[in-house]
C-alpha cells in the first residue's frame, strides 16, 4: 500500500492545516450566519449532518441545515482526530471525534459525535468542504 503524503501546501503537515480549517469553521459558527457557513462548502458537496436525518447534496441544503442548527448556539471541540492529504495534495481528509456544546445559556448540553471532513481545493485554490459526515457517537 502506497503511503499518503503527510505534507503539502509548502510543507505544512496535514493535521496542522486540518486544525486551522476546523478552527475557522468553528469560529464561523459563532457568527450565527448560515450564508457564511455555506461558504465553506463546495456547490456539489455531500453533507450528512449531526442532528438531522437529511442527506444534503448542495449549498442550499447546507444553508437550510445551519439556519436551524445555529439557533442552538453550537461550539465544537475536537477530542481526537487525524488528517492526511490525498496523493495529489488537492484533498485533505480530516476525521475523528468532537463534542458540540449546544443550547441556551442557562441550559447547555454536550453532544458527542464523530466526524469526517474531506476538504478539496476549488478552482481558485481555496480549501472547501466536498464531504462532511457527522453522526452521534453510539452509546455503549
Amino acid at each position: 500500500m502506497e503511503k499518503k503524503p503527510e505534507t503539502t501546501e509548502g510543507g505544512r503537515e496535514a493535521r496542522e492545516l486540518a486544525t486551522e480549517l476546523f478552527k475557522l469553521w468553528n469560529e464561523t459558527l459563532k457568527l450565527v450566519d448560515e450564508e457564511k457557513m455555506a461558504e465553506f462548502y463546495l456547490e456539489n458537496c455531500i453533507f450528512l449532518p449531526t442532528l438531522s436525518d437529511k442527506f444534503v447534496t448542495n449549498k442550499e441544503g447546507v444553508k437550510e441545515y445551519f439556519k436551524h442548527f445555529l439557533e442552538k448556539k453550537p461550539v465544537a471541540e475536537i477530542v481526537e482526530d487525524m488528517a492526511v492529504y490525498s496523493k495529489s495534495g488537492n484533498e485533505l481528509s480530516h476525521c475523528g471525534m468532537y463534542n458540540f456544546e449546544v443550547g441556551s445559556e442557562d441550559s447547555r448540553t454536550i453532544v458527542e459525535a464523530r466526524f469526517t471532513y474531506i476538504w478539496q481545493k476549488d478552482e481558485r485554490g481555496d480549501w472547501k468542504i466536498l464531504h462532511h459526515h457527522s453522526s452521534l457517537l453510539p452509546k455503549k
